[in-house]
């Protein structure tokens, strides 16, 4: 669903007759039939992912006070932006107005100029950010899969230390597969399977920390998370504190699909009114499920719980659910790695297409037949580029394999720009509001606050990844 439309152009059909208009919408495509339901699950499948894991020791850096109050706060921008960008879909009125398809579709209505290009460098940076922080996820959970076995056949006090080099190789390889089936997005039960996944090894998150705190484990913990002198230092403690906040503000990333979201809406009630009743749905649903597995997680492992409580080993047994749910989480981003850099390979390609159409290279397909499969039609380009980008993510997760602090950077990253900068202009310019009246004034308060905060995790996070890079072994498993 969001491969289909997301920052893909579509030619607009015609609408040759009567008969023919009752299957399409207004603007001359399929008719949409997407309700509150259909929209509540896309974002719910959306939003829960790999950043669910970091969650448990986020709220240790912060506490039982500051930890959750942040998750809410997260939780209130998210949806009141959310529900800004759902008024923005058509333009310039948000009922009656003309049909944007994309985010940057949207931004270029209205705002247009230098903001198209910043709003275009910061969704496809994203991106590219988290195919490199996938790669960096599956293969840790690959080698928890490797070292959860090796402490049940030799005892937990073993090292059983693993590289994770081998298997982002062996992620890699799977990619460079994957991305050459030409419109890959059609493959819907790829992303069935992969939304399977993100519940099944989040739920078994939630349910051996709910398992651990049943069972009578006494974690310490406390109301303003690790302790300064015991757990950490004092520096130690703010720069954690900072990119904590880069990792919480990732795992409510999800503003870059909105648009493509709220396009499967059906016309009747009006799109915006629906969004956002499916956002208040989706935002309220996620929430709760995180809570629960940070609040858990915490309550489970206290101040030592680990950056990815699956892969962390604060869990040994039974290794067979912990190998399950490590399974499961390499299953769903192998198939979320495609959702993400498929809209990079349509971006390029459909630039190079247009640029060069004349060129072999770029544009002639070679049939190639394969038994049981029938005739697959190879392009030169498309086999260069795409192999080429599986790599260059591939060798940037080997020299930067640190699951926190790389969460977090890409977190700060596009959280303010997508979730908060872009839909409180754009709702400035479509409602008309007045320089320094009093809405205006509070809008833009609430953009550099989150300008500020996106900052400081930005920083943290920075930082923990030169700590780590001073301290990093090959041949130690970061988790």
């Amino acid at each position: 669903m969001q491969n289909k439309s997301m920052f893909v152009e579509q030619a607009q059909e015609s609408l040759e007759n009567t008969d023919t208009g009752k299957n399409f919408d207004d603007d001359g495509r399929p008719k949409r039939t997407g309700s509150v339901v259909t929209a509540s699950a896309h974002i719910i499948t959306a939003v829960i992912g790999s950043g669910v894991l970091s969650l448990a020791w986020a709220i240790a850096q912060l506490g039982w006070v500051a930890g959750p109050a942040v998750l809410m706060a997260f939780s209130f921008i998210t949806y009141f932006t959310s529900t800004l960008l759902a008024d923005c879909y058509r333009s310039p009125d948000p009922v009656t107005g003309t049909r944007n398809y994309t985010y940057m579709d949207v931004v270029r209505a209205h705002l247009g100029g230098i903001q198209v290009k910043l709003c275009g460098i910061a969704q496809y940076g994203n991106l590219i950010g988290v195919t490199i922080g996938y790669t960096i996820t599956a293969s840790i959970s690959m080698v928890a899969v490797n070292r959860s076995n090796c402490f049940h056949k030799y005892g937990h006090h073993v090292k059983c230390s693993t590289s994770n080099n081998p298997f982002m190789i062996i992620f890699a390889i799977i990619q460079i597969i994957l991305s050459q089936i030409p419109n890959f997005h059609k493959l819907s039960w790829l992303s069935i399977l992969a939304a399977v996944m993100s519940f099944a090894y989040s739920s078994i998150g939630v349910g051996l920390s709910l398992a651990k705190v049943a069972g009578g484990a006494h974690a310490r913990t406390s109301l303003t998370g690790v302790t300064v002198g015991v757990d950490v230092s004092a520096s130690e403690k703010v720069w954690r504190s900072f990119q904590a906040i880069g990792d919480i503000a990732f795992a409510y990333a999800y503003s870059t699909v909105l648009i493509e979201i709220q396009d499967t809406l059906k016309s009747h009630p009006p799109e915006n009114r629906v969004m956002k009743k499916a956002s208040l749905v989706g935002v309220s649903t996620t929430t709760l499920f995180y809570a629960s597995c940070g609040c858990l997680g915490y309550a489970a492992f206290g101040n030592n719980a680990p950056g990815n409580f699956l892969t962390g080993f604060g869990f040994y047994e039974p290794f067979w659910l912990i190998d399950f749910a490590n399974v499961c989480i390499a299953v769903h981003l192998i198939g979320a790695y495609q959702v993400f850099c498929q809209p990079i390979f349509a971006f390029v390609e459909s630039r190079c297409h247009k640029r060069w159409p004349d060129r072999e290279f770029i544009t002639s397909e070679y049939a190639v037949k394969i038994p049981f499969w029938g005739a697959y039609y190879i392009n030169l380009f498309r086999l260069v580029w795409r192999t080429t980008y599986v790599i260059l993510t591939a060798v940037l997760a080997m020299i930067f394999p640190f699951f926190n602090d790389f969460l977090g950077l890409i977190g700060a990253a596009s959280f303010y720009p997508l979730t908060v900068y872009f839909p409180i202009e754009m709702h400035i310019a479509q409602s008309k509001i007045p320089r320094f009246s009093f809405t205006w004034i509070w809008l833009k308060i609430l953009s550099w606050a989150c300008l500020v905060i996106s900052l400081v995790a930005a920083i943290g996070s920075i930082q923990g990844l030169a700590v780590a890079l001073k301290t990093y072994k090959p041949f130690k498993t970061q988790n």
